[in-house]
């Protein structure tokens, strides 16, 4: 069995990686933990969950690598293009990149070249959690049911793009602006994980190609699945 801890920036990805993402990896002989990183200290109490700067997230996985020299072990992490912090290893020279993908894959290698461990393998989601759920909107009435019209409607922005991960990151029109304008009462901590869930791995990985590549990555690292 291969250990691997995921270093997530909230509650939603945390319960993505255990509901969705570990029942597909156990198969595998994955064993997928994840853990919330720490965004402040205050006296002895560390506060977790968002990402506003990119030290913590460093600190926090440079601290577990040390704890865990295991060569077995793996680690990676889940957090969102969206927003992400402007300190993040090169982030300016990324935003030069006008496509999305070639932007994400340049960020990743500037991540792993910073933390510069052979277990880590990097993941930055296009553009944010709320992409994934695009991949099957009719899924979203596991959540909301009774609500032909508002599926309707984000199948319609979801048929507008080539894929989900396509989907723009605007700050009123990213994924989760998107489901908002549609879904006013859209939970991302609640209802996202669940969607996700009833989606599918399958659907999920067929339908955005950067998270499947992640998936990919983590299989070869971990020595346990092709290529």
């Amino acid at each position: 069995m291969v250990r691997l801890q995921v270093i997530v920036e909230g509650q939603t990805e945390e319960r993505f990686v255990r509901d969705v993402l570990a029942p597909f990896l156990w198969e595998h002989r994955v064993i997928p933990v994840a853990r919330l990183v720490g965004t402040r200290k205050e006296q002895s109490r560390i506060y977790r969950g968002g990402l506003r700067k990119y030290e913590p997230l460093r600190r926090d996985l440079t601290t577990w690598l040390k704890q865990d020299r295991n060569p077995d072990a793996r680690f990676t992490t889940m957090v969102d293009l969206h927003r992400l912090p402007s300190d993040f290893p090169g982030y300016k020279e990324g935003q030069r990149q006008r496509d999305s993908f070639q932007r994400v894959e340049y960020l990743e290698s500037q991540f792993a070249a910073d933390i510069d461990d052979r277990r880590f393998v990097p993941y930055i989601q296009l553009h944010e959690f709320e992409a994934l759920l695009f991949a099957k909107p009719a899924q979203f009435a596991i959540a909301y049911p009774n609500r032909p019209r508002e599926l309707q409607q984000l199948s319609r922005i979801r048929s507008a793009f080539e894929s989900p991960e396509h989907i723009d990151d605007g700050d009123e029109t990213a994924p989760s602006k998107r489901i908002k304008s549609v879904l006013p009462d859209y939970q991302k901590a609640a209802a996202g994980p669940v969607i996700a869930r009833e989606i599918g791995m399958q659907t999920l990985l067929s339908e955005c190609a950067h998270f499947a590549g992640w998936v990919r990555r983590l299989a070869v690292a971990a020595s346990i699945m092709e290529a």
